[in-house]
């Protein structure tokens, strides 16, 4: 138990470290500040604004939702923290559909919707389970929902090991420039965290215990 607590919190401080410094730009309201192009006049900067400020909520209520003393010894909080987070999910997770339209590359489009997609229907199956209170279907659904919304957090920490395998594949040369690179392995990141998420949960996570 002592060696999860520590893995937990572990991971509470990276994924904070990771996060923190990407969400910043955006706390200023500024669309200069942006780390993606954004289209003047358009509505897309309203938008991805308000997606990763919801995308935040999420991640800071799933963080405090899986800390079994509130769980255990705060229910009304741990269903607080609950509502929270589904709502948040369910908002940024729509928001994040139109915000495929603005983007250019096919991969990077498809990985982000699908991204979308499975974060709705993941924490839509766990909110149902606990309106019929199937507490152990909630807690695989939820466990699956928080797995997706760590990928903001996978996915960047996932670049260093694919522009590495980026060049390896090219012979350790860079035919299209080191900003090639780049835009390659940022174009295909979110489906690279999305399976290596996906796999943990399902095998590491919420594999059937050994008797």
């Amino acid at each position: 138990m002592a060696g999860m607590k520590k893995s937990w919190w572990l991971l509470v401080i990276v994924s904070l470290g990771v996060i923190a410094p990407f969400a910043a730009p955006y706390l200023t309201f500024d669309a200069a500040n942006s780390r993606v192009n954004v289209a003047q006049g358009s509505m897309q900067f309203p938008l991805l604004l308000a997606h990763i400020l919801f995308a935040l909520a999420a991640l800071l209520a799933g963080f405090v939702q899986f800390i079994p003393r509130i769980r255990e010894e705060r229910p009304r909080m741990h269903r607080l923290c609950g509502r929270i987070y589904v709502v948040s999910v369910i908002v940024s997770a729509l928001l994040a559909l139109p915000l495929v339209g603005y983007m250019d590359n096919f991969a990077k489009a498809t990985g982000f919707a699908a991204l979308a997609l499975i974060w709705l229907f993941t924490t839509w199956k766990g909110y149902r389970a606990a309106i019929r209170r199937d507490y152990a279907a909630h807690r695989a659904w939820m466990i699956r929902s928080f797995g997706i919304t760590l990928v903001a957090v996978s996915g960047r920490l996932l670049v260093p090991v694919l522009l590495l395998t980026y060049a390896a594949q090219h012979g350790f040369s860079l035919p299209a420039g080191r900003e090639g690179m780049v835009e390659d392995v940022l174009n295909v990141n979110i489906w690279a965290g999305l399976i290596v998420n996906m796999m943990i949960v399902e095998w590491a996570v919420l594999k059937p215990k050994r008797t």
